[in-house]
């Protein structure tokens, strides 16, 4: 099939200095004291609360929003943070759209929620702006546990561990802690270095060690780990990239969105990125936002997001789909590329095959179709890598039953890493934090089921 012409290499620097600067920036402006009075002001207070069934981590928004209408943000932080240690950086990631505002009387009612995701960052920024720790760690117990990764189920671990009493080191492959907070997610959602400032607050509570650069299976073995500690809690995340198995696949300029979103964290000085004119994301969730939004951000001229399925299934949110829209991304669904197609080992076009899906699946059509590219990104989903031997794995995930215990004695999981999760920042703080008062229990023989 023929296909377009070559189009123009990528390139840094796109756009005029200063307009990187507002790209990158928050892309909401927090709440205001007077702004947060007004916007609690509309909560109904609901007895039966679905906001609060909507929430992974179950956090009281009622109360909490309560506390801020009364004056008392302080309060209202603590709220949060006794169920949910990240509250600040879920604030800002949580699809609040689908979870609790989704569930909100007054989405139902009017189709305005109240602002819970804007008035929870408001408290716990207001809290952690002061610089001071909500929890005083209890006696320590003279036990010692291993969390490897220290993403937000490793973190929210490490913090419930700690806050019981006993002393955590955290392991993590990267030069930085954080995860999914620190490498995944879009600039603009948490700016200012927000996740590290949040890491040192959450350590702040004392009791916990950070070693990173140390990798699973490289510099540890979890024989090693539950030789030496009393409990290990693995929160690995999901470091593997599913590939598109197609022809062309390792062309220049084809990329894993995950480590362009990566490299744009990192990144200090985002005009020294380089950008496609024409850019094609293959992939419909989150991660393929937020490396579609990002490329137009960064002054890519053409955007693509090419999704195999229907719009109503893509993994991205209608609030983010209307974002990437919005910034002029252009999204297409029902459609697999086929193979890519180079002009001197870079990459030139996809071509696209229409998809049909009945009861039987999905299967590619005979109409084909092309899409210039100068720049493609993979966002097709991770997958778990050289899971530790021993573990029992459900599906291409580890295994783990109620507390997040896994197959193997003395050894816990949580986060991405785990069957039956749902990616999700928020669902990950929850996994670490269940499983640490079930190791809590454990190690003290404070049930019967701890004590077997």
């Amino acid at each position: 099939m023929a296909h377009s012409p070559t189009t123009p290499g990528i390139a840094a620097g796109r756009l005029a200095k200063d307009a990187y600067r507002g790209n990158f920036a928050d892309l909401y402006a927090p709440l205001g004291p007077h702004e947060a009075i007004v916007a609690a002001d509309r909560c109904y207070f609901c007895h039966d609360a679905p906001c609060i069934t909507a929430c992974p981590t179950e956090i009281d928004i009622p109360l909490f929003i309560r506390q801020i209408q009364t004056g008392t943000a302080d309060a209202a932080a603590r709220t949060i943070f006794d169920q949910n240690i990240l509250g600040g950086m879920c604030a800002r990631v949580c699809p609040t759209e689908t979870l609790c505002e989704g569930a909100c009387v007054r989405e139902a009612a009017e189709g305005k929620p109240v602002q819970i995701g804007q008035l929870q960052r408001f408290a716990t920024d207001s809290l952690m702006a002061a610089d001071t720790h909500p929890f005083v760690r209890a006696t320590p117990t003279g036990r010692q546990i291993a969390v490897v990764g220290a993403g937000p189920a490793g973190l929210a671990c490490a913090h419930r561990l700690a806050l019981r009493g006993h002393d955590v080191v955290v392991f993590d492959a990267r030069k930085k802690p954080g995860g999914l907070n620190e490498y995944g997610i879009a600039t603009y959602k948490a700016a200012g270095n927000f996740a590290q400032r949040e890491v040192a607050w959450l350590l702040s509570i004392g009791g916990i060690t950070l070693r990173t650069g140390v990798r699973l299976g490289r510099e540890l073995s979890l024989a090693e780990l539950q030789d030496d500690f009393d409990a290990v809690f693995l929160g690995v995340g999901l470091a593997g990239v599913n590939g598109l198995q197609i022809e062309g696949d390792d062309y220049d300029n084809v990329h894993d969105a995950v480590d362009f979103i990566a490299r744009l964290r990192q990144a200090t000085d985002k005009s020294k990125l380089p950008v496609g004119r024409h850019v094609l994301v293959i992939g419909g969730g989150m991660t393929a936002v937020d490396a579609a939004v990002q490329s137009k951000l960064l002054g890519a001229e053409h955007v693509t997001m090419v999704y195999r399925r229907g719009r109503d299934r893509m993994g991205a949110s209608d609030y983010e789909q209307t974002h990437a829209t919005s910034t002029g991304v252009r999204i297409i669904t029902g459609a697999s590329p086929v193979r890519i197609l180079a002009r001197d080992g870079k990459v030139d076009a996809v071509e696209f095959a229409y998809t049909e899906e009945d009861r039987s699946g999905m299967r590619l059509g005979d109409e084909t179709f092309c899409i210039p590219a100068d720049q493609v990104f993979k966002a097709i989903g991770q997958r778990l890598d050289d899971a530790p031997a021993g573990l029992t794995l459900d599906g291409a995930k580890i295994g783990v039953s109620a507390g997040g215990r896994t197959s193997l004695p003395g050894v816990w999981a949580g986060g991405d890493c785990v069957s039956g999760g749902e990616d999700l920042t928020v669902t990950a703080v929850a996994q670490g934090r269940d499983a640490a008062e079930d190791i809590h229990a454990a190690l003290m023989g404070l049930n019967a089921l701890a004590a077997e």
